[in-house]
């Protein structure tokens, strides 16, 4: 497997060790950054690389520097050369997973907004293990951020230390991953994936309104599944009990792809095997992503 041995900051490449951040920065001392996980799909019959809904990534980081109120943003042709720049650097020849950070690099007060800096890093990612054998949620004790305390619908790092919380729980009690609540006790989120489930045969999400990052994967999973089916993904608010009534569920996002979810605190989802809508959205998923499909070609950028 290829290796990741340059990274680029602030535009320009360099070796992966030579990476540098003051560690008085503000993106480390207040964790005043916010970020995009992309993947870029390797094509062996053209030898290209599918960079999959770049332009919404951007336009989701450009978001929460406008409401992290960042002195400076970037535009997006900026950031797609930056990124095909550093994929070709690189020289992969798989799959390629990239982080993109942009944060305030200056040191100062919590009111301080810039300078504003970026790195980028592209590094070889493996598919999770559980998207074979799927894998068992406990429902989290930690419940998910609230919009109006530190809004998860902005990808920023400061978020994720609610996650971390729960991560760690979840292996503690004897689980693969957590399932969040909301404030108000319904379903959210898992730590760094959306979350869907099948009940009495029809396609359930939780609403935007749930606390959730509003997550490119899971729109994705919403378009196609009307596209395919004819059929609405109902979103809605989820209690937990209803989790137990599932026929099928799964986690999605741009890390994890499409997760299947065997059991939830230690109840059999459905008969406790991959289902078959979680199979065929898995499918479809991975067809439209490796252009395996003509379908939505303007989603995948190609370099």
């Amino acid at each position: 497997m290829w290796t990741s041995d340059i990274i680029m900051m602030n535009g320009k490449l360099m070796p992966y060790a030579d990476a540098q951040i003051h560690p008085l920065s503000l993106a480390v001392t207040y964790a005043t950054t916010v970020f995009e996980g992309l993947r870029a799909y390797y094509m062996p019959e053209t030898k290209e690389f599918a960079l999959f809904r770049l332009d919404d990534h951007i336009k989701r980081l450009q978001a929460g520097m406008k409401v992290m109120r960042f002195d400076q943003t970037y535009e997006t042709e900026y950031f797609r050369k930056c990124l095909s720049d550093l994929i070709k650097a690189n020289k992969p020849d798989s799959d390629v997973y990239i982080r993109l950070l942009v944060y305030i690099e200056g040191q100062g007060l919590l009111a301080t907004t810039g300078p504003v800096g970026f790195t980028a890093a592209a590094m070889p990612r493996s598919k999770p293990k559980f998207a074979e054998t799927g894998m068992s949620l406990g429902v989290s004790s930690w419940r998910r951020l609230s919009d109006n305390a530190s809004p998860p619908r902005i990808k920023a790092t400061a978020n994720y230390h609610n996650a971390r919380l729960a991560v760690h729980q979840a292996k503690a009690d004897g689980y693969d991953g957590a399932l969040m609540l909301t404030p108000d006790g319904y379903v959210s989120e898992a730590p760094i994936a959306c979350f869907f489930m099948v009940r009495d045969g029809v396609l359930t999400t939780p609403s935007c309104s749930s606390n959730i990052l509003e997550s490119i994967t899971r729109d994705t999973i919403i378009t196609r599944y009307k596209e395919l089916t004819g059929l609405e993904v109902v979103q809605r608010s989820i209690d937990r009990s209803e989790l137990y009534f599932a026929e099928e569920a799964f986690l999605c996002g741009t890390g994890q792809e499409i997760i299947p979810v065997t059991s939830i605190d230690h109840f059999e989802v459905g008969d406790g095997s991959l289902g078959p809508l979680t199979q065929r959205i898995s499918r479809d998923y991975f067809d439209l992503v490796r252009g395996n499909i003509d379908d939505h070609a303007q989603w995948r950028t190609l370099i």
